[in-house]
């Protein structure tokens, strides 16, 4: 099973029944510990055919667009095109990378939120109509640039709590949506229908309930101007657990009975991202340096009376490549050991670090590790989202290869659900379980 940086040609390993993701990261930790230690990704896409039939079985009545800038490896976008979900870009090179998989221009949208004439002319020549807006300059843009484009007037949420600023960055106030309507009726830009986001960090249900109120709010007010509205896009801030899920529905679904009830011939999608595929991805990466600090001086001067060393250990993946989202958001993973230790074996104060030697480059600022050694590996799970982007030029890091796997049972379960190989593109193969391939390639006990 081999693992391409080229992603245009991949395969996916089918893992026989008694082969797991463990046994697959243990074969590519030994191999790659053979032939130079380069970081490397685990790709479970059957996790992401689990997360599309949790989507279907909760909340059925709302289409998923999937947010391309997420992660838009070839495999995850032509599974969840084959799934039928829509997708949601960003960019020119996200919509032609959807495009190329063969999805209607009906399946896709255009979010950004600040959109460069180019591009809103090139979503134009492809028939990539539906498009968001908050603002009086992009509604202008989008006049003079796509005379068939249908807008999604995005409205601001509440939900600037919790440290963040929250989405006041974007989305209009609904006092200023009436001035919005005017403009688009003299500019003679249709509006469609209205989007709002409220983000994973948001704890209070009561945001869901103040913006579809204010959603249904506009609705009337283009009913008045003479619109017809028909789409409501409830953003994304899906983190993936069938908890939250089911919150979010048991909130939002009786308000949609009221506000937007079925029949009504009002279509309610969403924008999931790291929902399908947070989970679907885990990241090994190599211990390149190690320095013993003292305790007093790692932990921000406070003395504790402690003689036990402190460790700061340098990988070889950073924010400057699979961590670029740390710059901006906590770290939702924490790194587990790849080698087996004893556990009675004491743990001391660590932080991790990527191999720039950049103050920001930080990934944990402090956790409790067993001893490590130089060639040591962790394997960070739930890394799906953010983090397959193409890695900075900064000392030369290269992207890590990515190592696909589908377990037998996910794969019948999509044949199930009326997907088999033949519907796939061309680039997207099967191969036999990594136990049956050549011996170099086998799983070794030795890892």
């Amino acid at each position: 099973m081999k693992g391409f940086l080229d992603d245009a040609n991949y395969s996916v390993g089918l893992l026989d029944e008694g082969t797991n993701l463990g046994n697959v990261i243990d074969n590519y930790v030994y191999e790659h510990t053979l032939t130079g230690k380069n970081a490397f990704f685990v790709g479970d896409l059957g996790k992401i055919v689990k997360k599309h039939s949790q989507w279907q079985n909760i909340v059925a009545q709302i289409k998923p667009f999937y947010t391309v800038k997420c992660n838009s490896t070839p495999a995850v976008l032509e599974i969840l095109a084959a799934l039928g979900t829509g997708f949601a870009c960003s960019s020119k090179t996200e919509m032609a990378l959807v495009q190329e998989l063969g999805v209607s221009p009906e399946n896709i949208i255009y979010i950004s939120p600040c959109k460069q004439v180019s591009q809103i002319k090139y979503a134009a020549k492809i028939g990539v109509n539906i498009m968001t807006c908050d603002n009086e300059v992009e509604l202008k843009k989008i006049a003079r640039n796509h005379p068939n484009a249908k807008v999604l007037l995005h409205i601001a949420t509440e939900d600037n709590i919790g440290g963040e600023e929250g989405n006041m960055k974007f989305g209009t106030t609904l006092k200023n949506c009436r001035h919005l309507l005017e403009c688009a009726k003299e500019l003679d830009v249709q509006i469609i229908g209205v989007k709002f986001h409220v983000s994973s960090a948001c704890k209070e249900s009561q945001v869901y309930v103040h913006a579809l109120s204010d959603a249904r709010c506009v609705f009337d007010m283009a009913g008045e101007f003479g619109f017809t509205m028909n789409m409501l896009d409830i953003g994304g801030g899906f983190t993936g657990t069938e908890f939250q899920l089911e919150e979010v529905n048991h909130v939002i679904s009786p308000l949609l009975d009221v506000y937007f009830p079925e029949g009504s011939g009002i279509k309610i999608i969403s924008e999931p991202g790291s929902y399908y595929v947070s989970s679907a991805f885990t990241l090994a990466v190599n211990i390149i340096a190690k320095k013993v600090v003292e305790k007093d001086k790692f932990s921000s001067g406070e003395k504790t009376g402690s003689d036990e060393p402190a460790f700061m250990y340098y990988m070889n993946d950073g924010v400057y490549g699979s961590f670029a989202s740390k710059l901006s958001e906590d770290l939702n993973t924490i790194p587990e050991v790849h080698k087996k230790y004893k556990e009675d074996e004491p743990l001391f104060t660590s932080s991790l670090w990527g191999p720039s030697c950049d103050e920001l480059d930080q990934i944990v600022e402090s956790c409790l590790l067993p001893e490590l050694n130089v060639g040591d590996w962790l394997i960070f799970d739930n890394m799906g989202a953010d983090s397959l982007h193409e890695p900075s030029a900064f000392n030369d890091f290269q992207r890590p290869a990515i190592y696909y796997m589908m377990s037998f049972s996910d794969w019948y379960e999509m044949q199930d659900a009326g997907i088999t190989s033949d519907t796939m593109m061309k680039n997207f193969f099967f191969v036999p379980s990594c136990i049956q391939l050549s011996q170099e390639d086998s799983f070794s006990s030795e890892a």
